[in-house]
């Protein structure tokens, strides 16, 4: 899937399955100004369904991903007004 090639902060949960990827992402995202972008590093494949999940239910925009070797380096972008972060 097309991914940026960069992010402005980057998120290493690989070892950590779900649900706390996601927690960390949520916890991140909170305190990131809207218009950037995190990278989530994760070893974790069902994080390519949750993510983009938790994107839709919190607003925040789902870039894609890309997989380096046996891991995934996914990609969200903080939205305005998305302060519900699960």
């Amino acid at each position: 899937m097309n991914a940026p090639a960069e992010a402005d902060e980057v998120l290493d949960t690989v070892g950590l399955y779900c649900p706390i990827p996601i927690i960390k992402t949520a916890e991140r995202i909170k305190r990131m100004a809207a218009g950037r972008t995190l990278a989530i590093l994760s070893d974790d494949r069902v994080i390519l369904i949750d993510m983009p999940a938790w994107c839709r239910s919190t607003g925040h925009a789902y870039l894609g991903y890309r997989q380096e070797g046996s891991e995934y380096r996914l990609f969200v972008k903080k939205m305005r007004g998305t302060e519900r972060t699960r």
